[in-house]
């Protein structure tokens, strides 16, 4: 399964890179306010370089992690970087994912990480920096099934999509129901479930990356726990983001 998330996580960072590798300018601003192209590709490095040393050196991130402070992110993405640079570290990464042992988890910023689930991370986070520099650029990107891996993981976050916005859990189950680039059907959720979530995978993906506003989006919500699941969905971890203004994109 590692090998499979690992294989679509270097198809999904060679679409970013033969995207900026042609660039001469890379001050170009992204819809994320106040990043360029260079801060997606710095953060991108960033994180890779951080995750690469929770795998490798597990103490010398705990004390990293000591030291973490809520202008982290930012910082990460304002670090000078050269593609070179981002295309060693995602390789890097990827070699050290490939060498956890079965069974062991990675120490994160969050709750510790099984090698495929932070592969999926790394994934969904290319992809959806990915978004922002092809917006920026006016650049429609076709759909492929590595978007499944993005929204698993968002549907994976369901909980703590609640959590992190000071809500309790539901338990009502949701039924999360997504037509995949070829017209396949992607499912969670139980199949009788009476909350429940249909549209295109592409457009899923959009809303909880936070990417594009809900209102220009064709996704469904049936049902009172699925529709206060949508305005909040987050594929990613940490405080909710303000996302995208309706008709932004």
């Amino acid at each position: 399964m590692i090998t499979e998330i690992l294989n679509d996580l270097r198809a999904e960072s060679q679409e970013l890179d033969d995207l900026v590798s042609p660039l001469f300018d890379w001050t170009i601003p992204t819809p994320a306010e106040g990043w360029t192209i260079a801060n997606q590709i710095s953060h991108l490095r960033w994180t890779d370089r951080m995750a690469t040393l929770a795998i490798r050196d597990p103490a010398a991130f705990a004390e990293a992690l000591k030291q973490a402070t809520p202008d982290m992110v930012d910082e990460g993405a304002r670090e000078r970087v050269r593609l070179s640079d981002w295309r060693a570290g995602r390789a890097e990464l990827a070699q050290a994912l490939q060498e956890v042992p079965p069974g062991v988890k990675v120490p994160w910023f969050g709750p510790p990480m099984s090698p495929a689930s932070m592969a999926t991370a790394r994934l969904m986070e290319t992809w959806a920096h990915g978004q922002d520099v092809a917006d920026a650029l006016e650049v429609t990107r076709e759909p492929t099934h590595r978007l499944k891996h993005v929204a698993h993981i968002a549907v994976r976050a369901f909980g703590y999509a609640f959590l992190v916005n000071g809500l309790a859990v539901p338990e009502v189950p949701v039924r999360v129901e997504l037509t995949g680039p070829q017209g396949e059907l992607w499912t969670w959720g139980p199949e009788d479930a009476e909350d429940r979530i249909t549209g295109p995978a592409l457009d899923f993906c959009l809303l909880a990356t936070q990417r594009r506003h809900r209102n220009d989006l064709t996704v469904t919500a049936v049902g009172d726990t699925a529709n206060a699941w949508l305005p909040i969905a987050q594929a990613f971890a940490g405080p909710p983001g303000a996302g995208r203004g309706k008709g932004q994109r």
